[in-house]
């Protein structure tokens, strides 16, 4: 991948995590997200995607020279995967479509994009970690 193309994913990830959270969470007056998830999903947990969005852009262009940072987002991102997984494990999605279309749509794909993000950060970390030896 280029240079550019990594920047660009960095920005990717977060413009996702700012608009998502604050689009399908109706800049936090939909009560339904929160309500079915009210740990991970809580308002608060929403603000939290919202400031790791923030740090997603903030490197963006100097992501080389905070390598462990870029770690630590591989870590998050693992983490909301589990977090996904384990959920719809125990749910039923339907029941949150039924509620809420914007909630819906949001159980429904964060974990996905959480995972791409997962193996982008994965391997910006891993090709830091290999120019270093």
């Amino acid at each position: 991948m280029t240079e550019k193309t990594l920047r660009n994913g960095f920005i990717a990830a977060g413009l996702i995590n700012i608009v998502a959270v604050l689009t399908l969470s109706r800049f936090f007056t939909n009560q339904v997200i929160p309500e079915t998830d009210s740990i991970v999903m809580s308002n608060f947990g929403l603000l939290m995607i919202l400031i790791w969005g923030c740090a997603y852009l903030a490197v963006a262009t100097n992501y080389r020279k905070v390598k462990w940072l870029v770690g630590t987002f591989v870590i998050e991102k693992l983490i909301y995967v589990i977090a996904w997984v384990k959920w719809i494990m125990s749910n039923n999605l339907s029941e949150v479509y039924d509620k809420d279309l914007f909630a819906g749509f949001f159980y429904s794909t964060y974990g996905i994009n959480d995972f791409i993000f997962f193996l982008f950060f994965s391997f910006v970390f891993y090709k830091l970690q290999s120019k270093k030896k």
